[in-house]
C-alpha cells in the first residue's frame, strides 16, 4: 500500500514526460537558431569568426567589447553571444573597411637594431631594457608624426604601417637622425629597415599576409643604416631626391624572385 502511495500517478508521469519532451524541443530549437545565426554571420560583412583570440587582439572598441562577450560566454555558446558578435562583426568591418579585407594598399615597414642581441648578452638585461626604452623614444614618434601606425614592437625592432611610401621614408630618415643621439656603453645603436607596398590583411590589431612577410624578409637583408625597398614602393617615391641602387643579388627567403629590391638613401 505504501509503495502505491509513493509511485507517481499516471497523470504525474505523463506530465513529467511532457516536460522532458518540451525541454528537448527547446534545446533543438536553440541549436537550430544558433546554427542559423552562425550561418547569417557567413554572409554579413566582415570576419565571420570575429570574436576568436586572433580577431579581437587589437585595441579598437569593437575588439574590446567582443573580447568581453567571448570571455563571458566561453563555456556555452548562446544566441545572445552570436547576435552580439554579429553586430560587432559588421561594426568592425565598417570601421576598418578595405584594410580588413586586404583591399587597401599600405606600406609595411620593419626596423631592427643591428648587433643588438650580441651586445645585450654582454651588457645584461637592465642595460638592454634601458637602451630599448631610449630607442623607442627615438624611432616611434616619427612614425606617428608622418601619418603612420606602430603595429607592434618586436623586441629590438618594430613593425609599422603607412598609407604613403614617402611618409614611411620620411619616418625612417627622421628616426635615424633621432637615433644618432642615443648612446650605450660599448654599443652604437643603428637600425636596418625594409619597406614594401602591398595589400596586407588586417585582423585584430595586426596585419598578416604575403606582403607582410616580404617586408620582413627585405629588412633581414639590409645592413646597418641601410633602407631597402621593393620595386612597388620605389615606384611611388621621388627618385630625383634619392640615390637608388638595385640589389641584384638579393635573395631573401620568402621574397618572390620577380620582386626587385633597391637600396635607397637621400642625396
Amino acid at each position: 500500500m505504501r509503495d502505491d502511495e509513493d509511485s507517481p500517478s499516471p497523470s504525474e508521469a505523463d506530465e513529467a514526460d511532457a516536460d522532458r519532451e518540451a525541454g528537448k524541443a527547446r534545446e533543438r530549437n536553440r541549436r537550430l537558431m544558433l546554427a542559423a545565426v552562425k550561418g547569417l554571420r557567413e554572409v554579413l560583412p566582415g570576419d565571420s569568426r570575429f570574436g576568436d583570440p586572433l580577431s579581437v587582439a587589437g585595441q579598437e572598441q569593437s575588439q574590446a567589447i567582443a573580447r568581453r562577450i567571448a570571455e563571458l560566454t566561453e563555456e556555452r555558446p548562446s544566441l545572445l553571444r552570436e547576435a552580439g558578435l554579429s553586430a560587432l562583426q559588421v561594426w568592425d568591418a565598417i570601421t576598418e573597411g578595405p584594410a580588413r579585407r586586404g583591399e587597401r594598399e599600405l606600406v609595411v615597414l620593419f626596423t631592427d637594431l643591428v648587433d643588438f642581441s650580441n651586445w645585450a648578452m654582454r651588457a645584461g638585461d637592465d642595460a638592454a631594457l634601458e637602451l630599448l626604452r631610449k630607442v623607442g623614444e627615438a624611432i616611434e614618434p616619427p612614425v606617428a608624426s608622418n601619418g603612420g601606425e606602430v603595429v607592434k614592437r618586436l623586441g629590438d625592432g618594430m613593425m609599422a604601417a603607412f598609407e604613403r611610401p614617402n611618409e614611411a621614408l620620411e619616418a625612417v630618415l627622421e628616426a635615424r637622425r633621432r637615433l644618432a643621439s642615443v648612446e650605450a656603453p660599448g654599443y652604437r645603436p643603428r637600425i636596418r629597415a625594409g619597406m614594401h607596398l602591398g595589400c596586407p590583411q588586417k585582423i585584430g590589431g595586426d596585419y598578416l599576409g604575403v606582403d607582410v612577410n616580404i617586408a620582413a624578409r627585405i629588412t633581414e637583408g639590409a645592413r646597418a643604416d641601410e633602407l631597402l625597398v621593393s620595386e612597388s614602393t620605389l615606384a611611388h617615391l621621388d627618385r630625383e631626391s634619392l640615390r637608388v641602387r638595385r640589389k641584384r643579388f638579393f635573395r631573401g627567403k620568402g621574397v618572390p624572385q620577380d620582386v626587385a629590391i633597391y637600396s635607397v638613401k637621400p642625396r
